[in-house]
């Protein structure tokens, strides 16, 4: 088990929240004295604040910036197709 405090501010991660939870990617937008403002790139996208000593049940890994970047490329390709479709409507 392991703890928010162990993020780093600006960096994405692959976690899992419960031993059974699914693998999640966040990111890490702010950190305050006590608590982190956690990104989730869940369908649809979530915020949220998190305690530093809230727990994780696995930090699977910290992204480089080259699997930062390739995943951008795939994100925001995914939303420029829902939003063709949207116009198609």
């Amino acid at each position: 088990m392991y703890t928010y405090d162990l993020l780093e501010n600006g960096c994405y991660y692959l976690v899992k929240d419960k031993e059974e939870s699914a693998i999640a990617l966040i990111k890490v937008a702010v950190e305050t004295d006590h608590c982190l403002f956690i990104q989730r790139f869940d369908d649809p996208t979530q915020t949220e604040w998190k305690l530093k000593k809230d727990m994780l049940f696995d930090i699977i890994e910290c992204l480089s910036d080259e699997a930062v970047k390739a995943w951008e490329e795939h994100y925001n390709a995914q939303d420029a197709y829902y939003e063709e479709e949207e116009d198609d409507e």
